[in-house]
């Protein structure tokens, strides 16, 4: 299994959705706020072109990284099934 993270907003509806989902699916993940984390911020920030976006998860297996901002539920799922 890839090793994800969560770059997450305390008061964000969509990074409750996502977590919930991963826990739901018994999913390891590790979890960064980034409303007390300011080099996560800006590497939120960074990695949408200037927006923070959250959630953004970074899932990584080996080299492979692969970024997902703001997924559905579907969105991530079809992406884990590729991992």
């Amino acid at each position: 299994m890839p090793a994800i993270t969560l770059y997450g907003a305390i008061d964000c509806d969509d990074t409750e959705r996502t977590r919930r989902y991963l826990q739901a699916q018994d999913i390891a993940f590790s979890e960064v706020s980034i409303d007390n984390n300011p080099e996560a911020e800006q590497f939120v920030i960074f990695i949408n072109r200037g927006f923070r976006s959250t959630p953004t998860l970074v899932i990584c297996e080996g080299k492979r990284k692969v970024i997902l901002t703001e997924p559905t539920d579907e969105e991530l799922a079809r992406e884990l099934a590729e991992q």
